[in-house]
């Protein structure tokens, strides 16, 4: 189904390219599963970073879902039309609409890992978690490998709440605060900061302790407006003329 790429073009533009007409044409289907990614890098002729990249801009545009430890998938039509509104939303209020999905996500996530905590995640679950975490100790100077390692920790965290409906409100939300969440790059420390929280979560998981799982999520979501204001902050001076 699909050809080695060419330049002159970037390499994963192309890769976005092929799976989206793959989409349109019927080829691929909501629900159907994409090769992993080895195997992408192998067919499209192209290295594993430029098939990452491009599984990260077809999920900014919401064709897929990549869930930890079970793979990417083509979105459904109501999980599109979810992050479709909720990109409207945003991008009508802007910075005020942002504020609002921040909102929503500090309200959310807390519950969620409490939920996540409370005996209803599998060891699988834990094993994302787990390696979300060991790939951002490993990217805390890659901004966007970070970023990546944050979405995956916050969608395995949902997806182990076992609610279906949690994990398409997180992975829209999450996805169309990217660049909220780059903003910490700029905070020093900001990234190490948020690790000490990603471990706190993980480790009440793993003990089953709802109660713990909640206040450390609460905490995070603090740590997250924080930073990502104060990276706003120096974002802001660092471009003035």
């Amino acid at each position: 189904m699909y050809r080695t790429v060419q330049q002159p073009s970037r390499l994963y533009e192309q890769i976005v390219e092929q799976i989206e007409a793959s989409v349109v044409g019927g080829s691929l289907k909501p629900g159907d599963q994409l090769p992993p990614e080895r195997e992408l890098a192998e067919r499209f002729g192209v290295s594993r970073t430029a098939v990452r990249e491009a599984i990260k801009t077809l999920r900014e545009k919401g064709l897929v879902e990549a869930f930890p430890g079970r793979g990417t998938f083509i979105t459904n039509q109501t999980t599109q039309n979810m992050r479709g509104s909720l990109a409207r939303i945003a991008r009508t209020a802007q910075d005020e609409g942002l504020t609002h999905l921040v909102e929503v996500r500090e309200i959310l996530e807390p519950e969620i890992a409490a939920r996540a905590a409370a005996r209803r995640r599998r060891d699988a679950d834990l094993t994302a978690m787990r390696e979300a975490v060991s790939a951002m100790d490993a990217a805390l100077d890659d901004a966007d490998a970070f970023v990546e390692g944050d979405l995956d920790f916050h969608l395995a965290l949902a997806e182990a709440s076992a609610n279906p409906i949690f994990l398409t409100l997180i992975d829209s939300i999450v996805g169309l605060l990217r660049e909220q969440r780059s903003r910490i790059s700029f905070v020093p420390g900001g990234a190490e900061r948020g690790q000490f929280h990603h471990k706190r979560i993980l480790a009440a998981v793993e003990a089953g302790d709802a109660d713990a799982a909640r206040d450390a999520m609460r905490d995070h979501m603090k740590q997250v407006r924080e930073d990502s204001e104060a990276g706003a902050r120096i974002q802001a001076e660092t471009t003035q003329p």
